[in-house]
Order: C-alpha cells, then structure tokens, then sequence
C-alpha cells in the first residue's frame, strides 16, 4: 500500500463538503493512505498520457483477439501489464519500467507497504450504502428481502462486493473494531465475530 496518492478533483476523490471524505477517500484514510490533489490537469500529464496509452491499447486487443467480456478480458490484462512493464523501454526513463522499479527498491527509494489483511479488509473496498431493517426483521438485497439478526429499524450497510456478492454489517467497518457480520452470500464468508 502506498502512503499518498496523486490524484485529480474528480468526484471520486473529492468532495464539495469541506472537511469530509468520499467512499474511497475515507477507505484509504482507514489504512493510512492519504491523498496529494494535483493543483492543475497540467500537473497530472504523465498519468493521464498513461491513461491514453491503455485507452487507445485495450480496446484494439480485446477487437483484435475477439474478446467481448470481462471475465475473458481479465487475463489478457496481466499479460499485456507483464509485457508493457517488462519488454518495453519508457520513453522519459529510458528503460523498461521494472528495471526503474527493481531500482527503486534497491535504492530504498520506495514506501510501499504491505496490505493488511484483516477482518474488515474485504468490507472496506465494497460499496456501502446504509439500509434499514424492516418491521418484520428484513433487509432489501437486490430484488429481494432477507431476514437479519438486527432490531427493526436499525440502519446495518449493505455491502456490494464487486464480485457482485453482499454482506450486511451492523455498522460501517472502522478499525481496530471487528466488524459484525448479519448476512453473507460470499464465498467461503468470514465468521461472525
């Protein structure tokens, strides 16, 4: 994980609120991660040419090998990333960028940190959206209305995955606390805690 981002005044990043936090602002404060905001477009030139070359790539390739969904596409992104970073040479560096990575590293000029990979970890990076619980002990999930072991009335978060499963939580996931999970359709889903 990095300590700092930089990043643009896009809605994802920033809000018009003074002094609070988008979504995925508030997930990378829980972990440490700060964001730096670029004074001008201007001063985000080299991310966003990086954001051209992919933009005007992927869509050749996935035409080319006749790819028309995600989950096919998925694999040929790594392979494409493996290449770009370790066959071609980068035209301001001078070299393939994973000899300037493995140079970073060897010249301690890196601050990446390793994930953590606690209990709230899989919650975080999901989108929240509070609920209510019902009279009747339920909560609305998609299309349908599941029964949760909370008060009537309560407001647990639902959580999206982007796997498209869910998970009800009693409460928004704040660190150090465990979070208390209601409902999961997961895939091997965490115990309750």
């Amino acid at each position: 994980m990095p300590l700092e981002l930089y990043v643009d005044y896009h809605s994802l990043f920033f809000t018009a609120v003074p002094e609070s936090l988008t979504q995925l602002g508030w997930a990378l404060r829980l972990y440490g991660v700060t964001l730096r905001y670029a004074p001008t477009p201007e001063a985000k030139g080299k991310i966003e040419r990086e954001h051209q070359f992919w933009q005007a790539r992927l869509p050749a390739h996935f035409a080319s090998e006749r790819i028309g969904q995600l989950d096919h596409a998925n694999p040929h992104i790594h392979l494409l990333r493996l290449h770009r970073n370790e066959q071609e040479v980068h035209r301001e560096l001078n070299m393939k960028p994973q000899q300037a990575w493995n140079l970073a590293l060897k010249e301690r000029r890196s601050v990446l940190r390793p994930a953590p990979n606690g209990p709230c970890w899989p919650y975080v990076w999901s989108q929240l959206t509070p609920i209510k619980v019902g009279p009747d002990g339920r909560v609305p999930i998609g299309s349908q209305r599941l029964r949760v072991e909370a008060a009537p009335g309560s407001r647990p978060v639902l959580c999206h995955h982007p796997s498209g499963h869910h998970a009800v939580l009693r409460a928004r996931p704040d660190l150090p606390a465990k979070p208390v999970l209601l409902f999961s359709n997961l895939p091997q889903s965490p115990v309750r805690f």
